[in-house]
């Protein structure tokens, strides 16, 4: 199956990088159609594609006859609506994550697509990255036994005067930083384990002063603009109303414990400490995404760089990953590639975060599955 690609949020920090792959893998797929805010963007975007249809109305996109596939890369609040037209027309999906504003949202969307015997992927990368790849191994492998904790600090700091984007307004942004950058961590403690939350517990809040207000910037331009200004070079600012701090206490269905830290905040810089760390019965793994290296703890024993790992990078991710995951659901219905099936378990984590910092409560997780299926 050769793919005729259609991006809807083709010129923004995430679909530009997306395009470039999709464009590269020419065995694979044909970029047809995009849809963008910014006419200027997106009639440049349209030549280096060589697309046949540029619109601002995404509709147009899901309709053309020659696409097969949506990538949706548009702000957290569109995706339902754009995903489950996708469906009804009968096309395959891509969407960013996270993939809904909400768990009942994300529950529908997979379901949808599942019931359509349609392709699914979600882009969880961070399974990706050859040192969490490793670890995965190390775990199955029983080197560490029981995992009984795991601990993970996702920071991606951001210049202390990038101006507002879309990702600072709650109505856009599905939890902030919980959604963002929290959904990659819990994602990939999920995924290594094989552990599912049961209940959280979350104090979350907005630290970063009131950003300038340039308008509609792409996250890009927010952060170039952000590193070659300083603070107050605008006069006029907008207060972020999504979170950009989230520190997320976890007990999962076997009774382990785990702690996750995200935060865009631009005093929480990572580098400082593993990403994460795995505890189990007979020994402790750190993961440095970073330095790429693996060290592991015993009791009574020193603790020691137990890898270095190499770390050639993914390449393209939508040739090696996206097009095979698409291909596997749609002849089996099946991958072990993410799909909205994940998006949808990582959504009630991040529901239940959002729920448990404004509530100031445990919340369980079932909770939420409830209401998705009532």
């Amino acid at each position: 199956m050769k793919f005729g690609v259609g991006v809807i949020g083709a010129t923004g920090y995430i679909g530009t990088p997306y395009r470039a792959e999709i464009r590269d893998a020419t065995d694979d797929a044909t970029i047809v159609a995009l849809c963008a805010r910014r006419r200027d963007l997106l009639e440049a975007a349209g030549r280096e594609d060589s697309a046949s249809l540029v619109t601002s109305d995404w509709r147009e996109v899901i309709e053309h006859p020659d696409v097969n596939l949506i990538v949706v890369a548009t702000p957290d609040a569109l995706h339902y609506e754009e995903v489950m037209a996708a469906v009804e027309a009968g096309k395959h999906v891509f969407c960013d994550k996270p993939v809904a504003m909400n768990a009942a949202e994300a529950y529908k969307m997979w379901a949808a697509c599942r019931d359509a015997g349609l392709g699914h992927y979600v882009p969880f990368w961070t399974r990706y990255i050859e040192c969490f790849v490793r670890a995965k191994e190390i775990v199955e492998s029983g080197m560490l036994g029981e995992i009984r904790g795991i601990v993970c600090r996702w920071h991606n700091n951001r210049p202390a005067s990038i101006p507002f984007t879309w990702r600072d307004n709650a109505e856009l942004s599905a939890a902030g930083s919980i959604g963002d950058v929290g959904s990659h961590a819990y994602d990939t403690a999920r995924w290594i384990t094989g552990y599912e939350a049961k209940r959280v517990v979350a104090h979350a809040g907005t630290f970063s002063p009131p950003k300038p207000d340039m308008g509609e910037p792409n996250l890009g331009e927010a952060i170039q603009w952000g590193e070659t200004h300083s603070e107050g070079d605008s006069q006029d600012v907008r207060a972020a109303t999504s979170f950009d701090f989230g520190d997320i206490a976890i007990e999962f269905e076997n009774g382990a414990v785990g702690s996750i830290m995200s935060s865009h905040a631009p005093f929480l810089r990572k580098g400082l400490a593993p990403d994460m760390e795995l505890h189990g019965t007979e020994a402790s793994l750190a993961i440095d995404r970073l330095k790429n290296e693996l060290t592991i703890a015993r009791t009574g024993q020193e603790t020691r760089l137990l890898e270095k790992v190499d770390d050639h990078g993914m390449g393209n991710r939508f040739s090696h990953f996206v097009f095979p995951a698409l291909r596997e659901r749609v002849n089996s219905g099946q991958s072990e590639h993410p799909g909205l099936d994940d998006g949808w378990r990582v959504q009630m984590f991040v529901d239940a975060a959002v729920l448990s910092a404004k509530q100031g409560r445990w919340v369980e997780l079932a909770e939420l599955n409830a209401e998705n299926h009532g």
